[in-house]
């Protein structure tokens, strides 16, 4: 999860944030995820055929659907979940709780702070579902229109800080899961392919997981495997 910046005041005056509400909520997680012992790992996706996919899809879907890279990426997510289920998981008191559904949690940046809606069993949703399912959820939270229940059962979740134009970034994990993952723009770098210098479309993912559940290599391994099925678009 990530902070909400709050606008500096004008100089001289004071304002003060209660740690109340929204706000109290997200400090005591943060707090407790803190404690976490974490690690971080990156890796950068070719976005070409990505980018094609979208593209294509929105042209056969119309303008009754907006389709977005985010949505590729969840789903993305959930299939490679599915192949490496101990991300998929919540640390307890004395063991790691592999979780059977797969249920992403998209977080939501309010005025007030951030919300965390969980898009249910996405690796059974096309990417056009998980598309409309997402704005729904994303609205729903800026609206405060949500159940409780919309905001429980999480087993993962993913933040994007694409729309921001950064590049990398260290996500807090969401207690009581085990992983979470950010995303960062796409922007276009020069890179060596085929022995030569070629400019693509770049995206950047930065999982951060606890280490009491899982360990670097198998977590190296869900992520460059997440990068090879965005690259070619196997499944999605």
């Amino acid at each position: 999860m990530t902070h909400s910046l709050v606008s500096a005041p004008d100089a001289g005056e004071r304002r003060a944030v209660p740690l109340a509400g929204i706000r109290g909520a997200i400090a005591r997680s943060m707090s407790a995820a803190w404690q976490v012992p974490r690690v971080a790992q990156s890796i950068e996706v070719d976005a070409t055929r990505l980018e094609l996919e979208v593209s294509s899809l929105q042209q056969r879907l119309g303008p009754q659907c907006k389709v977005t890279l985010t949505a590729f990426v969840l789903r993305a997510v959930a299939l490679t979940l599915r192949e490496h289920p101990r991300l998929n998981a919540r640390m307890l008191e004395k063991e790691v709780d592999v979780m059977p559904d797969i249920n992403i949690g998209l977080a939501v940046s309010l005025d007030e702070g951030l919300m965390v809606p969980v898009l249910r069993n996405a690796d059974t949703r096309p990417v056009a579902d998980i598309a409309a399912e997402s704005r729904r959820l994303a609205e729903g939270a800026r609206a405060g229109t949500l159940s409780a229940g919309s905001y429980q059962h999480g087993t993962f979740t993913v933040t994007n800080l694409g729309m921001t134009g950064i590049d990398s970034f260290t996500p807090i994990i969401n207690v009581p899961q085990v992983a979470i993952l950010g995303v960062t723009r796409v922007a276009k770098r020069a890179v060596v392919k085929d022995d030569s210098i070629a400019i693509v479309p770049m995206l950047g993912l930065h999982l951060v997981f606890d280490h009491r559940a899982v360990d670097g290599y198998p977590a190296a391994r869900f992520l460059s495997d997440l990068k090879t099925r965005l690259e070619t678009i196997e499944g999605l």
